[in-house]
């Protein structure tokens, strides 16, 4: 059966929620009080018209296809080593992109296990002890990135697993468990808000890279958009619930962005999980919120996987098979576990993958893509061709730059 509205509206909120959601109190840091929200504001109507296009590029293209495959002219044959070169691009930032954030799930889940860990021995059932709203280490433990390791024999299981359906009661747990840290982190917040609030209305230009690159790699239900919309019941229906589904998770950033830079102020983590106070209630909400991302891992890798293994799967004898599809999926995580453990700093690569591959995808590309499609039938008219190009050099600049400033910074910060 195919999804309903609900359902979709649902899967599109799975797709866009997870690790960049927590990490925009900081980007609000980064871009200031003032300017970090409303900059918000652009990037999702911005990140929402690129789907539509998508969504109505894979339409017009299909139809296109279908009327080619009745009636071939030589034309296609020359615009085709284009489309192919395109095609390949976008896998290869594909492959980048979710393979980036199985990376950010590693440092994610070591920050946030180890916090738990270290501050076990103190941690009380009273939320109101410590007044610098830090969780207190207290007994150190091995570095975060021997925590990766831990991690990575059960999420080498969990990507053996065949087929994502096997997942689906997982996976709604996790939705829920995800659901419910996220009303208690919004709890927290709001009670906990600072007055007066003296912050910066505006960051430090140097900082506001890092601020795109956080937000564009949270902004990034893109790579869900075309297979949801294939699947659902009725496609036609499937605009209002894009729009809809964005403009609940544009709020949703908007209002964690703000609320918890308001909170924690200048001291606010790469996530915001990493400043809960130290005891039992938000401890459970990091565990909780840890065990959501080590589920959602499986799904985030399931899209390179279905890219890079099935071509080598053609070139192997039937028994060999099982072995060497395991052994791929195995070289994949430990590669996603080796670039986590040579940058564990949280908000860099959240920042790095967000500005590499995510605003290729997101901003860049659509544009691009709309073009490239209607441009033979002189279908575009001249300030639609401008909008175009100006959303894909906002998005080229913000690569350039993003990507300068996070190495810059991951640099300094390893000397």
């Amino acid at each position: 059966p195919s999804p309903s509205f609900c359902q979709t509206l649902i899967h599109l909120l799975k797709g866009n929620i997870g690790t960049g959601l927590l990490g925009l109190p900081l980007a609000v840091k980064n871009a200031g009080l003032v300017l970090g929200p409303i900059s918000l504001l652009c990037m999702g109507v911005i990140a929402v018209h690129c789907m539509r296009l998508l969504v109505k590029c894979s339409h017009h293209l299909s139809a296109k296809l279908s009327h080619y495959v009745q009636h071939v002219p030589s034309s296609v044959v020359g615009s085709s080593r284009c489309w192919n070169l395109l095609k390949h691009t976008v896998n290869v930032f594909l492959i980048i992109t979710q393979l980036g954030f199985c990376c950010v799930y590693f440092v994610f889940l070591s920050d946030n296990i180890k916090q738990v860990v270290e501050a076990a021995n103190t941690t009380t059932f009273s939320c109101q002890m410590n007044y610098t709203n830090q969780t207190q280490v207290l007994v150190p433990s091995f570095d975060s990135r021997l925590y990766m390791l831990c991690f990575l024999p059960p999420i080498i299981l969990l990507v053996f697993t065949p087929d994502l359906r096997y997942l689906a009661p997982l996976s709604l747990v996790a939705n829920l468990m995800m659901t419910a840290s996220l009303v208690l982190i919004y709890f927290y917040s709001l009670t906990n808000i600072k007055y007066p609030i003296d912050l910066p209305k505006v960051g430090r230009a140097k900082d506001y890279p890092l601020f795109f690159g956080t937000a564009i790699f949270a902004f990034e239900g893109i790579g869900v958009v075309l297979p949801l919309e294939n699947k659902m019941e009725r496609p036609q229906g499937f605009i209002p619930v894009l729009y809809l589904g964005m403009g609940i998770v544009t709020f949703l950033y908007i209002s964690l962005g703000t609320i918890g830079y308001m909170c924690f102020g200048e001291h606010i983590g790469g996530s915001i999980t990493l400043n809960l106070p130290n005891c039992w209630t938000y401890q459970v909400v990091k565990l909780l919120y840890c065990f959501g991302i080590f589920i959602t891992f499986a799904l985030q890798f399931y899209v390179p996987a279905e890219i890079l293994i099935p071509p080598v799967m053609e070139r192997v004898s039937q028994r060999w098979k099982t072995p060497v599809n395991l052994l791929l999926r195995s070289v994949m995580v430990v590669f996603t576990c080796a670039l986590a453990v040579l940058i564990p700093e949280l908000d860099l690569v959240i920042s790095l993958v967000g500005s590499v591959s995510s605003s290729f995808l997101a901003l860049i590309f659509p544009p691009i893509l709309e073009l490239l499609t209607f441009h033979t039938e002189g279908a575009l008219s001249p300030p639609v061709t401008a909008k175009n190009v100006a959303i894909s050099l906002i998005g080229l600049i913000g690569f350039l730059a993003g990507t300068y400033i996070a190495v810059e910074q991951i640099v300094a910060r390893n000397a």
